[in-house]
C-alpha cells in the first residue's frame, strides 16, 4: 500500500478527509508525555477526531521504544476494543510514529494507521517510508516490520514546541536526503538557518517537502531496501555506533546529531574510495562542527565502535560492514563492504577535522 503524503499546516482539515476515507470503526491516538501536554490540547480543540479518541501515551525518550512498551500498547488497544477495522493515529516524534507503527502493522495481524510527526526528525525520517520497529538488546531498531501507513500528515506548526538541539537534530537528515540529491539541494540546505523555523513554519514547509519528496521517490523505487533504498543509511552506520556508545556511556545524544557525525565519517571514506569532492567535504565537516560540535572519542575506542558496526542489521554477515558512500552530492553508491583499517583511518580523519 501506498502512502498518502500530505504537507499542510492545517492539520485539522487534513485529518477529517483521511479519517472520512477510511471510514474507521474506532479511532485511537497514540502519543507521548510531552505531545500529550504541548500539542493534543491544541489539536483537540480545532478536530472531533482527536477530541473524542482515547489517547494513549507512552512515556518519551528512545529508551522507551521497546517491546515492554509496545506490549503496553497492544494490551491498551485490546482493553479499547480496537479491531483490524481501527485506526491508530501516531502523534509525536519518531520514537512515536516508529513504535506506533509497529504496534499497528502487527496488532490483529494490523490495524489502519496515520502518522502525524510533531518534529522535524519524525517528519523528515521516520514518519515516511513505511519502516516500523523497536530497539532491542540494547541495538536500535532490531525488531520491526515494513508497514506504510494510510497517510502521513506533515506540518511545520507544531516545531515552535522544539529546542534549537531537536531542530537540529531533525535537520541533519535532510542535509542527508539534499546530500543524495544534487549540488544544488546540498547548497539550499547549507545555507538555510533551521534555527528560524520557529518563526517562519510556512518557511520551512517547502524546504521540507523538497527533502521529504527525495525520500519518498527512493522508497516508490525500492520499498524493501534491496537496492537504491539503502543510499537512505547515508551516515547511520557509523552513526547508530556512535548513537549506541552515546547510550552505553550513559550520556545519549540526539539521533541526528549522531547522523550528523556518521555522514561526516561517511564521507571520509567517500573522499578516500569513491572521488567524493575535498570541498564537499570540508563544506560538510564544517557544517557539522559549527552547528552539532564532535562526538569525543578516542583511540582505545575504535575496537568498540567497529564492533557494534558489524551489529548494523544492513549488514550481510558480522565479518563484513556495508557502507553508503556518495561519488558526489546527487550520486550514492551502495553496498560498499570496507575493512577495518580504513575504517580505522576515517576515525583518525574525524578526530583531527573536529579538533579532538
Amino acid at each position: 500500500m501506498k502512502s498518502q503524503v500530505i504537507f499542510t499546516n492545517q492539520v485539522e482539515k487534513a485529518l477529517a478527509d483521511v479519517v472520512r476515507d477510511i471510514k474507521p470503526g474506532k479511532v485511537i491516538v497514540l502519543t507521548d508525555s510531552n505531545v500529550e501536554q504541548l500539542v493534543i490540547p491544541s489539536l483537540a480543540k480545532v478536530s472531533a477526531d482527536i477530541g473524542a479518541a482515547p489517547v494513549i501515551s507512552i512515556a518519551s525518550g528512545d529508551s522507551n521504544k521497546n517491546l515492554d512498551t509496545a506490549m503496553y500498547c497492544w494490551a491498551e488497544l485490546a482493553k479499547l476494543g480496537a479491531t483490524r477495522h481501527s485506526l491508530l493515529i501516531n502523534i509525536g516524534g519518531g520514537v512515536v510514529t516508529d513504535l506506533g507503527g509497529f504496534v499497528a502493522s502487527t496488532f490483529k495481524r494490523g490495524m489502519h494507521c496515520v502518522n502525524i510527526p510533531t518534529t522535524l526528525l519524525g517528519a523528515v525520517d521516520a514518519a515516511v517510508g513505511g519502516k516500523t520497529g523497536v530497539n532491542f538488546n540494547d541495538l536500535k531498531n532490531q525488531i520491526g516490520t515494513f508497514s506504510e501507513p494510510d497517510a502521513v500528515i506533515i506540518s511545520t506548526a507544531y516545531f515552535n514546541t522544539l529546542s534549537d538541539t531537536e531542530l537540529l537534530s531533525g535537520y541533519a537528515e535532510m542535509i542527508k536526503h539534499a546530500l543524495l540529491s544534487s549540488p544544488e539541494a546540498f547548497g539550499r540546505v547549507m545555507r538555510y538557518d533551521i534555527r528560524q523555523a520557529k518563526t517562519d513554519p510556512d518557511g520551512l514547509l517547502s524546504l521540507l517537502e523538497e527533502s521529504v519528496k527525495v525520500k519518498i521517490k527512493v522508497v516508490e523505487t525500492d520499498p524493501y531496501e534491496k537496492g537504491i533504498r539503502k543510499a537512505l543509511n547515508l551516515g547511520h552506520t557509523v552513526g547508530h555506533a556512535f548513537e549506541t556508545m552515546a547510550l552505553r556511556r550513559q550520556k545519549p545524544i540526539p539521533h541526528g546529531y549522531a547522523v550528523a557525525h556518521g555522514m561526516v565519517v561517511e564521507a571520509i571514506l567517500s573522499s578516500m574510495l569513491t572521488d567524493f569532492p575535498s570541498t564537499e567535504l570540508h563544506v560538510l565537516a564544517s557544517y557539522i562542527r559549527e552547528n552539532y560540535g564532535e562526538f569525543a572519542f578516542g583511540c582505545k575506542d575504535y575496537e568498540a565502535l567497529i564492533e557494534l558496526m558489524q551489529h548494523d542489521k544492513k549488514n550481510d554477515s558480522p565479518d563484513h560492514i556495508n557502507f553508503t558512500l556518495l561519488h558526489h552530492a546527487g550520486q550514492a553508491v551502495t553496498d560498499v563492504t570496507i575493512d577495518v583499517d580504513k575504517i580505522t583511518a576515517a576515525l583518525d580523519i574525524y578526530r583531527d577535522m573536529m579538533g579532538l
